[in-house]
């Protein structure tokens, strides 16, 4: 494959916040820091579990500034850097390449519904103004745009489009994605639930926020694959795909920060409209990782 600095666990920290709803740039860095030390393989900033879309330019900007100091070169990063704008997508990602990223993730995002012509165009338009690769994303439950099997084609190829995440919840895309472009072509999981059966399909990595909670866990699936190790990987998986189901259906940067609390760990705060689970969202998420600790 080439031009894929990304492969394994891509790790994705939540964008904490100060009280008075500023972003808090040292706490963001301790949690970069403790998802390079659990062994993850890449850190992905800015994407759903980031808030990326709550953001100012100016605050994204910080983020990726604080992601690329942090890592300091000891694993690849990856930067969000959509807008509704192609302008502000092509600010962004030479903002993010300036800073030192190996990588940007594009997810097409628009308030009206674009048309194939009209996403391919975008992401060119991009390509033409970075040299660093790019990973197209797709995920119609955030972006409301579903980008097709054929569609994807089509972005791959443009020279730096050299990896996909695909997050739709459908394993089928995934082998239409190896069977038809083969193994010189990235794509990576970003449905939680799904974790298995993407690397079974031939993923080349897993983006996810689960590293902050149980990170031990997302690196022994990785490895027991890599190993043909199918009946332990099977019960690696059991052991999390409950944890992997309850952040996705209550919201990444929700349930991360209610896990980080739970562990004792600091996590900062929200940033409205969103709001901490309930009590009894918490306590159900207590019952679940007491049950993985068992």
């Amino acid at each position: 494959m080439k031009n894929v600095p990304f492969k394994g666990i891509i790790a994705y920290p939540i964008t904490p916040f100060h009280e008075n709803d500023t972003i808090n740039i040292p706490l963001f860095k301790e949690m970069v820091e403790k998802l390079i030390i659990s062994g993850s393989h890449g850190i992905a900033s800015l994407g759903s579990a980031g808030v990326m879309p709550y953001l100012s330019d100016e605050e994204k900007e910080a983020v990726t500034e604080a992601t690329v100091q942090q890592v300091r070169g000891r694993i690849p990063t990856l930067i969000g850097v959509s807008n509704l704008t192609t302008e502000k997508t092509i600010h962004h990602a030479q903002f993010a390449e300036k800073a030192g990223a190996d990588a940007v993730m594009i997810i097409p995002m628009s308030y009206w519904k674009l048309t194939d012509d009209e996403i391919v165009a975008h992401y060119d338009a991009v390509a033409r103004k970075i040299s660093i690769p790019i990973m197209a994303y797709n995920n119609p439950s955030t972006s409301g745009v579903d980008m097709s099997p054929a569609l994807l084609k089509r972005l791959l190829e443009i020279p730096n489009i050299t990896m996909i995440k695909e997050s739709t919840g459908d394993v089928q895309r995934m082998h239409y994605l190896r069977k038809e472009l083969g193994e010189d072509v990235a794509f990576y999981n970003g449905s939680n639930p799904l974790a298995l059966a993407a690397f079974s399909a031939g993923a080349t990595g897993w983006c996810t926020a689960a590293p902050n909670l149980i990170p031990q866990l997302n690196l022994d699936l990785y490895q027991t694959i890599q190993e043909n190790q199918l009946h332990k990987a099977q019960d690696i998986f059991y052991k999390q795909v409950e944890l992997l189901k309850f952040i996705v259906a209550k919201g990444l940067p929700r349930a991360v920060k209610a896990g980080l609390d739970i562990s004792g760990e600091e996590s900062g705060y929200l940033r409205s409209p969103l709001k901490p689970l309930t009590e009894i969202e918490t306590e159900e998420l207590r019952k679940i990782l007491d049950e993985i600790k068992n």
